[in-house]
């Protein structure tokens, strides 16, 4: 007992990493929320947001994001929503639609959603490979919602080695664990994590609102810490309610503070910056 104390004890003491902050992952849930994030980004030293789509489920997506975009331009990083990966036309419409948008990322794109929606995309799918094609020569990470099995991780290694120009950006870690995600890292340079939507009020969570950042991922942030970004994942009305975003950024800044400070710099800003040329 007295060992667990100690190691929580330190934890607890750690310092709250207080350097700049880009959440590389959240969205809109209607036209308004973007006014109360943005108080809220200057509450605590958020610097940037990267806006996505929610997998074709909000068809206002596309405005909001744009709106967004146009009243906080030093503040929003807009991406260019993709519903369906495996329509035909997909990837001629965003290959038009890049040419007339700022948009510095393309999703969410979801492929593998099991529960709520029940989506069973295969990442080697000839439309989508046309997608990742179209991104790779325009020099655009796609975010995609793929939650992991040992056999969704198999196809998506596939999909990556077919694809090496492409950057994918991992939403939500594929919801892990950690070995599997360092096995996909390490067989993958094009691959990137971000860690949204592991706070306290999703399982798996990086940790409880109070306690520790889990061992295990604290281990592989510290031994890859150039392939993770930190995002925080807001989507729901509820979420952009004052209290609940300070308790969402205070909580994003304690686990981080519990990382070395070269790597929580790296995760917290530095890398997302380069991948969606944030600075």
């Amino acid at each position: 007992m007295l060992l667990v104390s100690l190691a929580w004890g330190a934890s607890a003491g750690a310092a709250e990493y207080k350097g700049p902050l880009i959440d590389a992952h959240s969205h809109l849930p209607n036209a308004r929320a973007i006014d109360a994030y943005v108080e809220a980004m200057k509450r605590h030293n958020v610097v940037k947001v990267v806006l996505l789509g929610v997998g074709g489920v909000q068809k206002d997506d596309p405005a909001w994001i744009a709106a967004a975009a146009r009243k906080y331009p030093d503040r929003v990083v807009a991406a260019l929503p993709l519903p369906d990966p495996t329509d035909d036309g997909a990837a001629a419409r965003l290959d038009a639609a890049l040419t007339k948008s700022p948009a510095r990322a393309i999703g969410e794109v979801h492929l593998r959603q099991m529960g709520r929606r029940n989506i069973d995309r295969d990442p080697g799918d000839p439309a989508f490979g046309r997608i990742l094609e179209v991104a790779a020569a325009r020099g655009v990470p796609v975010v995609v919602h793929y939650e992991l099995t040992d056999a969704a991780a198999a196809a998506l290694d596939r999909a990556l080695a077919a694809h090496r120009k492409a950057t994918l950006v991992l939403a939500h870690a594929g919801e892990g664990p950690p070995a599997r995600v360092e096995g996909l890292l390490a067989r993958n340079p094009n691959l990137i994590v971000d860690l949204s939507g592991m706070h306290f009020q999703r399982t798996p969570a990086l940790a409880t609102e109070t306690g520790p950042l889990d061992p295990a991922w604290k281990a592989l942030l510290e031994k890859m810490p150039d392939r993770f970004l930190m995002g925080i994942d807001v989507w729901a009305p509820r979420l952009f309610e004052p209290a609940m975003l300070d308790r969402l950024f205070t909580w994003t800044r304690r686990i981080l503070g519990e990382l070395a400070p070269g790597v929580a710099e790296r995760v917290a800003h530095r890398n997302a910056a380069a991948l969606f040329h944030a600075e």
